[in-house]
């Protein structure tokens, strides 16, 4: 990435881009301030199951989506433009599902897979799903939304702007995917120096690095979603 300079649109860019990182720190401060209150609501069974997801869900949608959404509202920019649309879904989803297969191969051969389903390292989905009708639609509609639709959607915009920023010459070397990909592995604490966690490191940012890819080649960002909603956090 060079230094260069920014044009009227790219500094529009760049503060979108910082509005959504102070929305996502702030977010994550007012979380860890509350941390040991918000763990005891949300995991405990003394509150409706229905506020509990609520609960965890506003301070993921304040981490991964809140800030992606004021600024696609105050911009006037459409989800649409970001690649959710029909045209090369199928491919989309695909290629992403592929990207994904390294890392799940591994969670294999370290003994981390239990079982297949979406959402289960979400601390309410169990309860959400033991519930009754219309609590267990109504809490997994939330659940897929937060955790899933807006989280893979946050990267899809983040990318864009980033590489909006800093375009490569390079068609496989992507500035956005890149930094997206880290984010992914910082937030997530997929941090170590032993030579599993390194090798966990390297699967989750070729799948996060993969599906970003994906989206930039096919143009449509379903595979990314799909993702989110279907892969991870589900093993």
């Amino acid at each position: 990435m060079r230094n260069k300079v920014l044009s009227i649109e790219q500094k529009k860019i760049q503060s979108d881009l910082w509005t959504i990182a102070l929305i996502s720190f702030a977010a994550l401060a007012i979380y860890m301030l509350l941390q040991n209150r918000i763990v005891v609501l949300i995991k405990g069974g003394s509150i409706n199951i229905l506020l509990r997801v609520l609960i965890g869900a506003v301070f993921q949608f304040g981490l991964a989506g809140l800030g992606i959404s004021v600024v696609l509202i105050y911009r006037k920019e459409s989800f649409l433009d970001y690649g959710l649309n029909k045209k090369g879904w199928i491919k989309s989803i695909a290629f992403c599902f592929i990207c994904f297969v390294p890392h799940t191969i591994f969670m294999q051969l370290t003994n981390q897979i239990t079982g297949y389903l979406p959402f289960q390292s979400v601390w309410t989905t169990k309860d959400v799903l033991s519930g009754n009708f219309p609590v267990n639609i109504i809490g997994m509609f939330i659940t897929g939304a937060v955790w899933g639709f807006f989280e893979g959607f946050n990267y899809v915009v983040i990318s864009d702007k980033i590489n909006s920023l800093y375009s490569s010459t390079n068609k496989w070397l992507n500035w956005g995917a890149i930094i997206c990909s880290v984010m992914c592995i910082l937030i997530h604490g997929v941090i170590g120096i032993t030579l599993e966690s390194i090798i966990e490191m390297i699967t989750v940012f070729t799948a996060i690095y993969g599906m970003l890819m994906v989206k930039q080649f096919t143009g449509n960002a379903w595979g990314c979603v799909f993702v989110f909603i279907f892969l991870w956090n589900a093993f």
